[in-house]
């Protein structure tokens, strides 16, 4: 009987299509078939010309692992608790990673090779994930789903400046919040050399389709993972971060799934959500009721979103937290941790050249207002024109001019946040203990979780209103800890002496996120510095390596002060680490920094 309905599954499948999708990493649209006009991109450009070239598309997040995440499983991180880089917290067991649903019906799926999909893995999702993966290890005539990750243009590919260029550095377009630094320009030449390789490498995959004689057969996807790659692009909430390129090209045969002809520009917003949902209906699969994304292509097409959601959380060893709304020529963007400065530290960031040479400028005082903004706190609010302003350096949240718009973007916000139930405003030192039990899914709607009392209290905490305080002082004796949490930090960002008393005590919280955010606010606000170095010391101790990390990037703040906390720091940093381990590494850079001071 098994043998019989595989049979009838493989042969069901011959008449549907095969899927390529063609990956970059870290690159937003410089392209020459988007208008970069120092790019060299002449396979991608034709490419365009024979498909479909989306303008409006976005990534959900501003790094891979966590927009990864998105493509796999048709879902919104912050709903699946899956927003924080580099985290294996689980799905919910109804969630499938999408190939299966193809396996099932035949198709041969193979990935090469990258996954980094920010959850428990799921490896029968694939017939082959390695560096050798291939559609052409499948049987006669078997349809094949097939991922190719071009890696050329990843972040690391910086980390080393090569000696010859293609790209004339003096002549690289720099955007305005760049300095003309002599790293910056070079880390752009190259970079723009990278994009050069990486549109061969698409060229020949592309090649290889055609001399198999496939081509006829085969819907081709090319997009970017995130944005980037240069320091305000990747992980940053702007369009350098999240907008990516997508271009599609179906073969005559399929030319009937999509409503408009090859060759033409979209200009329909899509985001990763929708990605899943719409291969499953180009191969006429039913879209699982759960995915929260909506095919743009195929049998099941829906209508356009009126929004592109974002958002930001952890970044590698960083704590922070943004929400984003697009439409198609504005974006909002909600800092709730807007007393972190853009540019913080990150040592995977910061080993291109340019970055330090950025910082080091700014230092000096060797920049203007736009170039200096990158090192500076953030405000709660953030509404860029993106039509009169494509670099979103002027910041129309205060202007009356636009109040409506920036109101109508902030209800949109709200509204999704509420709508997907988003669990990135529980401090992942708290997410951490309960993924060991329930996945955060479950958990945001298993009647725990106050999300509405949460957002309120987030709003105003990072709102930067005084009006606020005494609220804030209250809920530090909240029965919910996600609301104490909250309380703390808020007083942190109005960094004002109140509540002295009620810091002091919630240093002897029950949950570590909650002291450890009490002991920031009394150390920002110099209420009592010696009991906030004290709580963060022994707050290195815990089990919990999100609570640690949750110190250590206070500390680092902290400076010389941070001193009586060193000997643990050097613990922890002097553990085996691997690439989840970002409190070693956050260990490592506080004992680097002032291990040696006096």
């Amino acid at each position: 009987m098994l043998l019989m309905l595989l049979t009838c599954a493989l042969t069901n499948a011959q008449d549907r299509p095969n899927i390529l999708w063609i990956v970059s990493e870290d690159n937003t649209t410089l392209l020459g078939s988007y208008g970069d006009k120092f790019a060299t991109t002449p396979n991608l450009d034709r490419f365009a010309t024979e498909s479909i070239r989306y303008k409006n598309a976005f990534s959900t997040a501003p790094v891979c692992a966590p927009s990864r995440n998105t493509l796999i499983t048709g879902m919104y991180p912050p709903s699946l608790g899956t927003e924080h880089m580099r985290s294996v917290y689980p799905s919910p067991d109804f969630v499938k990673f999408f190939p299966k649903y193809l396996r099932e019906v035949g198709y041969y799926t193979t990935n090469n090779a990258k996954k980094d999909y920010n959850t428990t893995d799921q490896t029968d999702a694939w017939d082959e994930s390695s560096n050798t993966a291939t559609y052409k290890n499948r049987k006669a005539g078997q349809p094949f789903f097939a991922v190719f990750n071009l890696n050329v243009s990843h972040e690391s590919s910086l980390h080393e400046p090569v000696a010859t260029l293609h790209h004339d550095p003096e002549k690289v377009p720099l955007p305005p919040y760049h300095p003309a630094t002599p790293e910056l320009k070079h880390d752009w030449a190259q970079y723009y050399d990278k994009l050069e390789e990486m549109d061969r490498q698409f060229g020949k995959l592309l090649k290889e389709l055609q001399d198999e004689g496939l081509a006829e057969n085969t819907i081709v996807f090319y997009y970017a993972d995130n944005g980037g790659v240069l320091a305000r692009s990747k992980r940053f909430m702007y369009e350098s971060g999240l907008h990516v390129p997508l271009i599609i090209h179906l073969p005559p045969k399929y030319a009937h799934l999509a409503k408009q002809p090859l060759g033409s520009v979209s200009d329909r917003l899509v985001t990763f959500l929708d990605f899943a949902p719409t291969v499953l209906s180009l191969v006429d699969i039913k879209v699982p009721d759960y995915m929260q994304g909506a095919a743009f292509l195929g049998k099941q097409q829906k209508p356009e979103a009126q929004y592109a959601y974002g958002f930001r959380g952890r970044m590698d060893e960083r704590i922070d937290m943004s929400r984003s709304v697009r439409d198609k020529r504005f974006r909002y963007i909600r800092n709730y941790l807007p007393n972190k400065i853009y540019g913080q530290y990150l040592e995977y960031l910061w080993r291109a050249p340019s970055v330090k040479s950025w910082e080091d400028a700014y230092k000096s005082g060797k920049l203007n207002a736009i170039q200096s903004k990158f090192w500076e706190p953030k405000p709660a609010e953030e509404l860029f024109d993106i039509e009169a302003d494509p670099h979103n350096i002027h910041n129309l949240a205060g202007d009356p001019q636009y109040k409506s718009v920036l109101e109508r973007l902030r209800k949109a916000n709200d509204q999704w946040l509420r709508s997907y139930k988003d669990v990135g405003f529980i401090p992942e030192a708290i997410l951490y203990e309960i993924s060991k039990t329930t996945p955060l899914y479950d958990y945001a709607r298993s009647g725990k979780y106050d999300l509405e009392k949460v957002i309120k209290t987030a709003d105003m905490a990072s709102s930067r209103n005084a009006v606020h305080t005494e609220k804030l002082i209250e809920g530090l004796a909240d029965k919910d800890p996600i609301i104490r949490y909250w309380s703390a930090t808020g007083l942190t960002i109005l960094n004002v002496v109140s509540g002295k008393e009620a810091l002091q005590k919630a240093l002897k919280d029950p949950e570590p996120a909650v002291r450890i955010a009490a002991a920031e606010a009394l150390y920002v606000t110099r209420a009592d510095k010696q009991a906030a170095i004290i709580t963060l010391t022994n707050a290195l101790k815990t089990d919990n390596p999100y609570a640690r990390l949750q110190a250590l990037n206070i500390l680092e703040l902290a400076g010389k002060d941070a001193k009586p906390a060193l000997p643990e720091a050097e613990r922890i940093a002097g553990q085996k680490a691997d690439m989840f381990d970002y409190d070693i590494r956050a260990a490592k850079v506080l004992v680097e920094r002032y291990g040696g001071q006096k």
